[in-house]
């Protein structure tokens, strides 16, 4: 075999590696710190709707929130078309291999498809729409009533923020494997606890700001009182 051939081949065969790897880098590190913050960010709702408001909605100058929308965006759809690509392309096993590694690859395969549903519509409702159809950003007292008098979207945030809380912590765990981090069949033992904690700390974060805007909503009372 020429030299070329073998570059080639070895290039050929380092190319599926190199997209799952930059797949992973993408997801994990922008939106991570991006989920977290946003997170953080709606933590201020214990705070008051001022609080909330300027935690959340308010930029520092145009070009902050145009560069938060890239940094967040762009990661996204790179790595929502990766994952629809591996999502088709997989075929379960549970039936040969039914064990607890494999359960967790596959609720992480379907639980992509609650959390692209969930923060499409989370972006569109909550940042795209009140600023390009009604020209402000999302009131905390729109999204604080919702919380409270429509039960649909108290659910959907309830179980959309749990998928996105356990998409990315099992992520993260892909992600140390993906890159070598975690080299051997006890690291990842090890590092389950980990992982799980992540999910427990994401939830709770999660659930508590959603708690927050509930009550806030009930004090406020339905829309026209």
């Amino acid at each position: 075999m020429s030299t070329q051939a073998a570059t080639a081949d070895a290039v050929a065969t380092k190319t599926p590696l190199l997209k799952s790897r930059l797949g992973s880098f993408l997801a994990v590190v922008p939106l991570s710190f991006w989920v977290v913050n946003h997170l953080w960010d709606n933590l201020s709702a214990f705070n008051g709707g001022d609080a909330w408001q300027k935690s959340v909605t308010t930029y520092s100058n145009p070009y902050a929130q145009a560069l938060t929308f890239i940094i967040v965006m762009l990661p996204l759809l790179f790595h929502t078309g990766w994952g629809l690509v591996r999502l088709f392309s997989f075929r379960p096993n549970n039936n040969r291999y039914n064990n607890y590694g494999n359960f967790k690859y596959i609720l992480q395969r379907v639980s992509a498809l609650g959390v692209l549903a969930f923060l499409g519509a989370h972006i569109w409702l909550a940042f795209l729409r009140p600023r390009l159809m009604l020209g402000h950003p999302e009131m905390f007292e729109d999204i604080a009533r919702e919380m409270h008098f429509h039960g649909p979207t108290l659910v959907v945030y309830l179980l959309g923020t749990l998928g996105t809380a356990y998409h990315l912590a099992n992520g993260l765990q892909g992600f140390a494997m993906g890159w070598g981090l975690l080299g051997s069949e006890r690291a990842m033992r090890r590092f389950e606890p980990v992982s799980i904690l992540i999910f427990l700390l994401l939830t709770a974060m999660s659930w508590s700001a959603i708690y927050a805007l509930y009550q806030a909503g009930g004090a406020l009372g339905p829309a026209g009182h």
